[in-house]
């Protein structure tokens, strides 16, 4: 007969197994989810009505794209925003001054298409806040002359239809289903694609495509919460005019309520997220809903070396971490490493499954997975002559994950365009000064000046 003291561990073991278990069960429901969610929104990408229709007939948009500098594919990224096929839309390139390098593109590229409503916004006035990218987009944001602002990063190009389907999704139809709430975004997935295939940036592109666009994709799908990746994002001007990011609700926001004080556009220059902080605070104030079109942000990546990479990564857990911390730190225990080393421990320990078993099937389902996922947001699976390199670089990022999260969460320190910052709680940030990089800043290169790791483009002829 097992005394107390023998049955107490037994029953702690017992419970550790089937909490690992679980947790695994709800990890796989939770990809797969993202998995099947991604063949049903983005295999199939229907032309949309508003495409062809008089000028008169749909929405106005003002497509605002903050510019810094020469980014890799840069003359194609804003070349797919003139090739638009939507009757009513504005363009404005955001720069911070005269002498910035990708005005002589811009230029060009007005030139081309001069029957496009394109203008330069530089910045006027002083800053509104620490964020660079807000001050950037701030003169473009006043002058706008639609409600409907499409904010568009430099370095992502897209599909000549993304503008007409999103609309779409933004003011639906009379004859359309309407959702239950209104909604007040509408974003796209990252998908990362590299020009030339370092290290750093083939690790970049299995991280995007694969783990992150899955749980990005399952998340928003389930969406008991806000999470937007702002590369590529819709929303009505009227609707951010109303918030302030404090993310408390407004008491009588349906009847067209508003919170005090400062709000809009230079009311998130205190924050270095400030998309995610914009859909949240659009979510949370004002009880909007989030969608994604069935395209695709597709993120140039230039020659990023692995040291690149994972001073990106560090910097987002670190900003992610001020803003969502519970969330942030689980997030080992969703790795495949982590959380299949946890369910192969349970499942021996319950089923006396060996963990050679267990472990070499688990990684090759999460992989496949994983790459399924790729497939549909590419159109097509990864190439055969590259698949191996692919392999690899999702291994890397799979075992890299775990150390950069340790590095991420011991410090608060953080560089985005050549300027340190210090992450506060509220995910609000300040300026912080170079003497304080720490050890990591020191061995991993946090502090390059080329805070964004994208490889300058040639100027053209």
């Amino acid at each position: 007969m097992a005394t107390s003291d023998t049955a107490s561990p037994d029953i702690l073991k017992l419970s550790l197994a089937s909490l690992s278990v679980g947790w695994y069960v709800i990890l796989w429901s939770l990809g797969l989810i993202g998995c099947v969610a991604a063949r049903k929104r983005f295999r199939l990408r229907p032309r949309s009505p508003l495409s062809s229709a008089p000028a008169s007939s749909v929405p106005g948009v003002t497509i605002i794209r903050p510019l810094k500098g020469l980014e890799t594919n840069l003359y194609e990224n804003l070349e797919s925003t003139f090739t638009q096929e939507y009757p009513n839309y504005e363009i404005f390139f955001s720069v911070d001054d005269d002498d910035d390098q990708a005005l002589p593109v811009v230029r060009d590229l007005m030139a081309k298409y001069s029957h496009v409503n394109a203008r330069v916004a530089i910045r006027r006035g002083a800053s509104v806040g620490v964020n660079p990218k807000v001050n950037n987009l701030m003169t473009g944001y006043r002058e706008a002359a639609h409600d409907i602002l499409w904010v568009l990063d430099s370095n992502v190009m897209v599909d000549r239809g993304t503008l007409a389907r999103a609309v779409d999704i933004l003011n639906p139809s009379p004859g359309a289903p309407f959702p239950s709430r209104r909604i007040g975004v509408v974003h796209h997935v990252p998908f990362a694609w590299t020009t030339n295939y370092s290290v750093g940036s083939s690790v970049e592109e299995a991280f995007l495509n694969t783990n992150h666009a899955k749980m990005y994709i399952a998340i928003n799908t389930i969406a008991v919460d806000s999470c937007v990746v702002g590369k590529s994002c819709l929303y009505r001007k009227s609707d951010l005019e109303r918030v302030d990011g404090s993310l408390r609700p407004i008491p009588n926001a349906a009847k067209g309520g508003c919170q005090p004080g400062e709000r809009g556009l230079a009311a998130f220059g205190r924050f270095l997220a400030e998309d995610n902080m914009i859909a949240g605070a659009l979510w949370h104030e004002l009880g909007l809903r989030h969608d994604m079109s069935c395209d695709v942000a597709r993120n140039a990546v230039g020659d990023m070396t692995l040291m690149d990479y994972i001073a990106r990564r560090i910097r987002w857990v670190r900003v992610r971490k001020r803003m969502v911390l519970a969330a942030t730190l689980i997030e080992p225990l969703t790795e495949s490493l982590f959380a299949g080393i946890l369910a192969a421990s349970g499942l021996k320990y319950l089923l006396h499954l060996p963990l050679t078993v267990f472990l070499p099937v688990h990684f090759l389902a999460w992989l496949c997975v994983d790459m399924d996922v790729f497939a549909s947001l590419a159109g097509h699976a990864v190439p055969a002559e590259k698949r191996w390199q692919f392999v690899g670089a999702w291994a890397l990022r799979e075992l890299l994950a775990l150390p950069i999260w340790t590095a991420a969460i011991i410090g608060n320190e953080v560089e985005w365009r050549g300027q340190r910052y210090e992450v506060m709680q509220n995910g609000e940030v300040r300026k912080a000064s170079d003497d304080r990089r720490g050890i990591f800043g020191r061995l991993w290169g946090i502090g390059r000046k080329n805070a964004d790791y994208y490889e300058p483009l040639e100027m053209r002829d």
